[in-house]
Formats: structure tokens, C-alpha cells, sequence
């Protein structure tokens, strides 16, 4: 079966409705329904579903689509992991249907799910793992919630495990779980290590990290090892913990990003459920993306030394160039959130609490203002140096990077005080130190595709009359319309009038799901009355512009012919479309 029908088969199984009702809270909206959109932010709803169509569209962001662009958008996820999720939802079976992926991408899937179980009893069976573990703070229900395991330290218990199930050696060097040597041996990828296993969006296993026990660490390999990219495991675009956290997220606006896997169960263990983790690897503007659709606000903490500010510092930058707002935890007294959760859970709350926005994070890193016990003149004269220039130039680039006029101004008076350097002049000191090149948020392929209509007041006013139609069933609506609709709005009409809500023509389709969407029956009978008129006053108005466009060509060309018939049809045209 080729995708094209294995796609139509699925949205033929599943219910866009139902679908939705698991995502969002529905509202009946005539025939159709309406909710508050996820993709951005609004009080009022404006996101549509339409049963008959089985689509949907934000009249707020000017996005829509189907089952599957729904899914990818929400959960951004690529077409081949919509397309594995709903078939299974759906109950097909894609190993049958096109075993080429399957081999890609389902095998992995199996065999990273195969090795998660066998780590995970490799832990109960592990008193040294179990006891690390503990010491570090984490309770068995965080331990069995995210699933965590161990690696025995031997040099190949999990490939010979696989192997004896059926796997071959290709597919476990592919998966990530096994190295071939120089000699041709097979040995396990994770030995003698705590195994936190990392999950996509949706919660399947795409990969691990594995944490050395420190009796067994001989200074020689990492402290932690991660899995090889893979066909199922990007490390730019995974999070760790976001599958387990996107709602707590979502209800809260706000993420609190920390560095590594310990850091991250610590502060979910003490109630910041809405935290994530980058794992240790680069932020990157695909983590980021898959939060913003969640989330307006970025709680950042990293680990409180040298490289962690400075990755700190990295992340807000890479935020603030993705529209969020940034706040900034530090843990004065602990290296991380995972140690100053092992020593009270309070404190990740606290600190997470009085997180102080990113321009305060920077004076405190550049500056170093202490206890603001000088005198102003002091402070000032603080920045005539070289070294005190660069710094407080490094605070004004920072702040020129923020996108709310507004809210730079408030920063800049602020550091005016802080500093004793009038506004004015760190006005024109940040005007010296150069622009900093800004990194504007990157868009996915499908993102990139999106593009808002834009449309005539001839053309909104006529689709307020199809819809009020369509919502009435009563096509005499626009009874005495015809000479003012172009081809395309007489086929939309016959289309409708025919009782038909789709067309082969994406262009056609596109506006027809919009007329069924927001079909009407609020316009009273004088409304749309009303609404006639006025689209024949823009059909003439338009029509005047195009002729009188005409006449001027003509009269360039020196074509009498035309212009002849140009001031015939001006003459003949309504005086009221002036």
C-alpha cells in the first residue's frame, strides 16, 4: 500500500474530533467546533474544527491542516514518527506495509525498548547501583517512573542478550548499543554505568545515557556516555524529560532548563515538574522550538562554576533569539539543582522561585556591583578602564539584544543606576560598541510553508457572504452577485451551492475550509443586505482603478483602439464607486 493511501486510511480510522479532544478542550460551534488555539497565545477561542472537512484552521495564526499536520505541529515531530504514532493509534500495521522504514526506524525502536528492559533488571538485581542511586537522593518511585537501569560491567551482557534473541550484530552497532573492535569483537557500548534511558516526545526509547559508578571510574573514559545519533535519536532536537513534563509546561508558560539528567529528576522529584534537560549536549534552536509552542517563559540553570556560566549565557542568548523570556537560577551554595535538591527539596523550589531575569544575571556576571555600598561617582569612574569598559560595553550588547523597545528601556535606566553613568551616554556608548548580530529564530520545513492570505476588502466581504450562505443553507444570499465575482469566487460558489466542501484545487480548497469554518448565522437579513452593497461598491471601485490604469497605457502606447474602449467602460461605470 502506498503512503499516499496508507495516510487516507488512517484519517478514515480516527476521528479528527476525538483526536483533538485529547489535545485540547472543545467547544460546539454550530457544525463545527472551536477552541482556544495551542500554537499561540489568545483569549478568545479562534482555532475551528470542522467534522465534515475533517480539518482545522487558527483564524489568529493563519495556520490549519489535517490529522497529521496537527500532530507534527503540536508535538513537532517529523511525518514518519505522525505516521508510526497514528497508525499505531489507529491499529495498522506499518511493518507489513512498508518494511523498508520499518527496518529503519521500528527496529530501533524495538531494540532500544529490548535494552531498557534488560538494564532495568539488571538495577533490581544490582545492590551497588541501587544504593548510588539512593545516596544521591532519588526515591524508587522517580527511579521507576523514568525508567532507569543499569549496565553490568561486563564487556558484552547486553549484545549477547540481543544476539540470542534474534538481533544481528548490524542492527545492534546501528542502534547504538554495541562497538565493534579493531579485532572484530563485539563489546557493549554502556558497562558499569547507571543507564538513564532517553525518550522522544512521545515517551519511546531512542537512545541512552549512561553515568560511570565512581569506584569503577579510572580517570580514562567519559563520566558519561550517550548514545550515537541515529535514524530515531538527534540529540539537537531531544530534551530530556519533555515528554514526561510538555503538560506541566504548558499549564505553567514556563520551562526551567537545567544541564543533565540528575539535575533534572532532582527538581522533578521536588516538585518542579515543569523542568527539562539538555543532557549535557549544545542547546539548540530545535529544543527550543519544541518548547516556545508550550511555553513564553525560560528559567535557565546551569552548573554554578566558570563553563556553566558561560553555558548559561549561551542558552539565554539562543532563548531570548527564540521570543521566550529569560530568567536566570543560580545556586549560590550548591554546584547544581541536583545537589541542593539532595540537600533540601525546598531549595530548588526557592531558588527557581527568585529567579532574576537575564539583565540582572549579566550585571551580576559583568559588573560585580556587591552590596552598591559606592558612591555613584565611584562607580562610574569604575568604567573609565579598558577592562571596566569592555565589560559594561559586553552588558549594553546584551541588552541591545532585547526586542521589546519598552522593556531595553527600562533595563538601560535601570543599569543607569546601577552604574551612575547617565542613560544618555550608555545610549551612545551602545551605539559605539556595534550592533550584536542577532539569531533569528529558525522555522521548520513546515513552518516555512505557512504564509498568511492576504486578501482584498472585496474578497473578505465576499466570503462573509458564503459563509452566512453556507451556515443558512440558503444560496439566494447572493442572488444578484454574480458580475461582481471572478472566475475562481463563482467556482467556490457553484462548489458550495452543490453542496460539495472540498476541491481538487489546493488554492480553491484552502479558502473553501475557511468559508466552512467560519460559517456563520449571525448576520441578520439588513447585515447582509448591507454586505452586498458594499461588495458591489469594491467590485466597481476596483474595477474604476483597473480602467483608469488602462486608459493611462493606452495613451502611452498612443493606442487609439483602446483607449476608446477604456473611457467608454469608465463612462458607463457607477458614480458611487468613486
Amino acid at each position: 500500500m502506498a503512503s499516499g493511501s496508507t495516510t487516507e486510511l488512517i484519517k478514515s480510522k480516527l476521528d479528527l474530533v476525538e483526536f483533538l479532544r485529547g489535545y485540547l478542550t472543545l467547544q460546539p460551534a454550530g457544525r463545527n467546533f472551536k477552541a482556544l488555539c495551542p500554537f499561540h497565545k489568545e483569549k478568545t477561542p479562534s482555532f475551528m474544527v470542522s467534522p465534515d472537512r475533517q480539518s482545522w484552521h487558527c483564524f489568529g495564526c493563519g495556520i490549519g491542516g489535517d490529522l497529521f499536520a496537527f500532530l507534527m505541529r503540536y508535538e513537532n515531530i517529523e511525518f514518519g514518527e505522525a505516521l508510526r504514532m497514528l497508525a499505531e493509534k489507529a491499529g495498522i500495521e506499518l511493518k507489513r506495509e512498508n518494511p523498508a522504514e520499518y527496518k529503519f526506524s521500528g527496529l530501533l525502536y524495538d531494540l532500544n525498548e529490548q535494552a531498557k528492559n534488560y538494564f532495568r533488571r539488571a538495577f533490581a538485581a544490582a545492590p551497588v547501583a541501587q544504593e548510588y542511586l539512593a545516596k544521591r537522593g532519588l526515591e524508587q518511585k522517580t527511579i521507576e517512573e523514568f525508567e532507569l537501569g543499569w549496565a553490568p560491567n561486563e564487556p558484552e551482557g547486553l549484545s549477547m542478550h540481543l544476539l540470542n534473541a534474534g538481533s544481528s550484530p548490524q542492527d545492534l552497532i546501528q542502534a547504538g548499543l554495541s562497538i565493534k573492535t579493531e579485532r572484530g569483537l563485539m563489546l557493549d557500548r554502556f558497562r558499569g554505568r547507571i543507564m538513564f534511558p532517553i525518550h522522544n516526545h512521545l515517551g519511546k526509547v531512542v537512545g541512552f545515557t549512561g553515568r560511570i559508578l565512581p569506584q569503577l571510574d579510572r580517570g580514562d573514559m567519559g563520566k558519561y556516555v550517550n548514545s550515537p545519533e541515529t535514524p530515531i535519536f538527534q540529540k539537537s532536537r531531544i530534551l530530556y524529560g519533555f515528554w514526561k513534563s510538555k503538560d506541566a509546561i504548558r499549564e505553567a508558560k514556563t520551562a526551567f532548563l537545567v544541564e543533565g539528567q540528575m539535575d533534572y529528576l532532582m527538581a522533578w522529584q521536588s516538585g518542579v515538574k515543569y523542568a527539562i534537560a539538555s543532557s549535557g549536549t549544545a542547546l539548540t534552536a530545535d529544543h527550543l522550538r519544541a518548547v516556545r509552542r508550550l511555553a513564553e517563559n525560560l528559567i535557565v540553570s546551569f552548573d554554578n562554576d566558570t563553563a556553566g556560566l558561560d553555558a548559561a549565557e549561551r542558552a539565554i542568548d539562543l532563548a531570548e533569539a527564540n521570543d521566550f523570556s529569560v530568567k536566570v537560577a543560580t545556586f549560590k551554595d550548591f554546584k547544581d539543582a541536583a545537589e541542593a535538591a539532595e540537600a533540601d527539596p525546598e531549595n530548588v523550589r526557592r531558588v527557581v522561585g527568585g529567579a532574576v531575569p537575564a539583565p540582572e544575571f549579566y550585571f551580576r556576571k559583568y559588573l560585580l556591583f556587591g552590596d552598591m555600598g559606592q558612591g555613584a561617582g565611584d562607580r562610574e569612574s569604575a568604567f573609565a578602564t579598558r577592562e571596566g569598559l569592555r565589560s559594561l560595553r559586553a552588558v549594553l550588547l546584551k541588552l541591545k539584544n532585547i526586542a521589546s523597545p519598552v522593556e531595553r528601556g527600562y533595563w538601560l535606566r535601570e543599569l543607569s543606576k546601577r552604574t551612575g553613568v547617565a542613560e544618555r551616554t550608555l545610549e551612545e556608548e551602545a551605539e559605539r560598541a556595534g550592533d550584536l548580530s542577532t539569531q533569528k529564530p529558525a522555522t521548520s520545513n513546515q513552518e516555512n510553508q505557512v504564509s498568511k492570505r492576504i486578501v482584498s476588502r472585496h474578497e473578505l466581504i465576499y466570503e462573509d457572504l458564503l459563509t452566512a450562505a453556507v451556515a443558512k443553507n440558503d444560496f439566494q444570499i447572493l442572488d444578484g452577485c454574480a458580475e461582481f465575482l471572478n472566475p475562481s469566487q463563482k467556482e467556490i460558489f457553484r462548489i458550495l451551492k452543490n453542496g460539495k466542501r472540498k476541491s481538487e484545487d489546493p488554492a480553491l480548497d484552502e479558502i473553501l475550509g475557511i468559508v466552512v469554518l467560519r460559517a456563520s448565522n449571525d448576520l441578520s437579513e439588513s447585515e447582509i443586505k448591507s454586505l452586498k452593497s458594499e461588495l458591489a461598491k469594491e467590485y466597481y471601485k476596483e474595477r474604476r482603478r483597473i480602467v483608469t490604469q488602462a486608459i493611462k497605457n493606452a495613451e502611452a502606447r498612443g493606442n487609439e483602439e483602446e483607449l476608446k474602449s477604456a473611457l467608454e467602460e469608465l463612462r458607463t461605470l457607477p458614480a458611487s464607486a468613486e
